[in-house]
């Protein structure tokens, strides 16, 4: 069993991506195997994939470099051949490099990722069923102390104007990683409240899978 604190922690978020390798294989296994020919990462890389499997495109993984022409997926099990049909994964690999401190975080939280429910009454039942759908959209929230003229914080403002899609990192201290990738946001507004640093607030919506290391 770890225990982690947040005090040290560190989040980050990349818009520099590689040019895309073409993956033509992935194995149902744990981990998965990657095939991409010649595809020059090692390991450790982070990756984002994309796939033909929804349940892992979209998402930033670590790789363990098993060939010149292979690579495992850290922490994807694609055993389960209804969500990830045999044969259907193919999709594209691209190294993430040029990590960015988001600066000044006071506090950050997370909603979503759970699972979603519709309700179902049949007539012969006097209780309802909850049917699982699928999972809620994740997205995560950072409170930041205000300042313009920080170059992290312009550039995250850029990124929001344009509407970019951006990898993102959280490294608490210890070692435990997360990973994510979607919409960057950003306020222009700052809070004030008495006795409190004045603050902006960020957001993060996740459209692949948040995984953990």
């Amino acid at each position: 069993m770890a225990l982690y604190f947040p005090e040290g922690s560190s989040q980050q978020f990349s818009q520099t991506f590689a040019s895309a390798k073409n993956i033509t294989a992935i194995t149902n296994a744990n981990p998965a195997v990657a095939t991409s020919v010649g595809h020059g990462y090692t390991t450790g890389d982070e990756i984002l994939i994309t796939s033909g499997w929804e349940d892992i495109t979209d998402s930033v993984v670590k790789i363990t470099v098993l060939t010149a022409d292979t690579f495992s997926l850290q922490g994807v099990d694609t055993r389960n051949t209804g969500f990830y049909p045999a044969g259907t994964g193919t999709g594209t690999a691209q190294k993430v490099t040029g990590w960015t401190a988001i600066p000044q975080v006071l506090t950050i939280s997370g909603s979503g990722g759970d699972a979603r429910f519709t309700d179902v009454q049949l007539l012969a039942r006097r209780n309802s069923l909850k049917i699982p759908t699928g999972f809620n959209a994740t997205s995560i929230t950072l409170s930041l102390a205000h300042d313009a003229a920080q170059p992290g914080y312009q550039t995250m403002l850029q990124i929001s104007r344009n509407l970019s899609k951006v990898a993102f990192k959280q490294v608490i201290s210890g070692g435990a990683v997360t990973y994510g990738y979607g919409y960057l946001s950003v306020s222009e507004m700052p809070k004030l409240n008495s006795n409190q640093v004045n603050s902006v607030d960020a957001a993060l919506t996740v459209i692949g899978r948040s995984i953990s290391y």
